[in-house]
């Protein structure tokens, strides 16, 4: 579910920057958003073909919800950060522990409720048609991230499996459950 949460941030995150307006056309190539890793990833404003009255009630929503929203992750922030400093106190209270776990959870499930409630909101926006490309761009953007996922889970096993790597170098010592390397019996 993430996946789709990381779809609608990048959908209205989209739809809120002063170039998203310009951008019904798409973008040139190479010029569209990036990732976290710098590579490309979805334009949705242009994939799903947001009309412009579309694009300005997602970003009137966005700017309703901006101060709530924001009241939430300070609030959420807050609550962790005192949970974390009631754990680590130099005296634990276990009853200390317990409020303010209460707090974080409350915290929590307040800033799910506005995220799916935002999710729902610009669900609601979308024509039937933009809804099933939307689930598209989902599907493969989830086939995306699970090959890329099995990438890395294969890069990290050639790492600890490759030659030279581990065991057999003073540098990189055997894993636990690693077997020493077997020397040629004659």
């Amino acid at each position: 579910m993430t996946y789709i949460r990381f779809l609608l941030f990048v959908l209205i995150a989209s739809a809120m920057s002063s170039t998203a307006l310009h951008a019904q056309d798409g973008p040139p190539p190479g010029d569209g958003p990036r990732d976290e890793r710098g590579e490309d990833r979805p334009n949705l404003l242009a994939e799903l073909g947001l009309s412009p009255e579309q694009i300005q009630q997602i970003r009137h929503m966005n700017q309703e919800r901006r101060p709530t929203m924001n009241q939430a992750q300070r609030r959420m922030h807050e609550a962790n950060r005192a949970l974390d400093m009631a754990i680590y106190r130099d005296t634990v209270s276990d009853e200390e522990f317990q409020t303010r776990l209460k707090e974080v959870q409350a915290a929590q499930s307040d800033l799910v409720r506005l995220r799916f409630e935002n999710e729902l909101s610009v669900r609601r926006i979308l024509t039937a048609e933009q809804l099933v490309r939307f689930r598209d761009i989902r599907r493969r953007f989830e086939e995306q991230r699970e090959n890329d996922m099995r990438e890395r889970r294969q890069k990290r096993r050639m790492g600890r499996e490759g030659p030279g790597m581990r065991g057999d170098h003073p540098d990189h010592p055997p894993l636990k459950g690693d077997r020493p390397p077997q020397k040629d019996q004659d």
